[in-house]
């Protein structure tokens, strides 16, 4: 029981300091996911694909270069969660038209309705950014 006891507490205690570690989450995206980072100072977010994140930087590709943007300097990581659907979309729709109330026709096999067709794609966009990663509050310390 006491065996137990122990391995629950060590359990609690490893996602207790996953969930204190807000990076943990960056750490986990998937390598090409788009990232937004916002930086310190910055007015504009870098827009990038995800190479990895390792504890110290986090490593993007922008415009076929690939740079590191260290940890500190980071204010702010939004990522777009993957396509999980496709993005077209095709629509058929068909209308049946009762005969036309008009002298019948010799040459037609009766009044018989008639039915038009019609068909089309369109084309979704993207999913919205989802925030990752804000950075704590000066004077929090997380724990490693």
């Amino acid at each position: 029981m006491r065996k137990l006891i122990i391995a629950l507490a060590a359990l609690v205690a490893t996602l207790a300091a996953g969930a204190n570690d807000p990076w943990a989450k960056v750490r986990d995206l998937k390598t090409g996911t788009e990232l937004r980072v916002f930086k310190k100072g910055s007015t504009k977010p870098v827009m990038a694909t995800l190479d990895e994140a390792s504890d110290d930087n986090l490593i993007v590709v922008v415009k076929n270069e690939e740079i590191a943007i260290p940890r500190e300097d980071i204010d702010r990581i939004d990522y777009r969660p993957p396509q999980t659907d496709s993005r077209t979309t095709k629509e058929t729709r068909t209308v049946e038209k009762p005969p036309e109330g008009g002298p019948p026709n010799p040459r037609s096999q009766g009044d018989m309705p008639s039915t038009e067709t019609t068909s089309g794609v369109s084309f979704g966009g993207k999913p919205d950014f989802q925030t990752v990663y804000r950075r704590p509050p000066p004077g929090v310390v997380l724990k490693k």
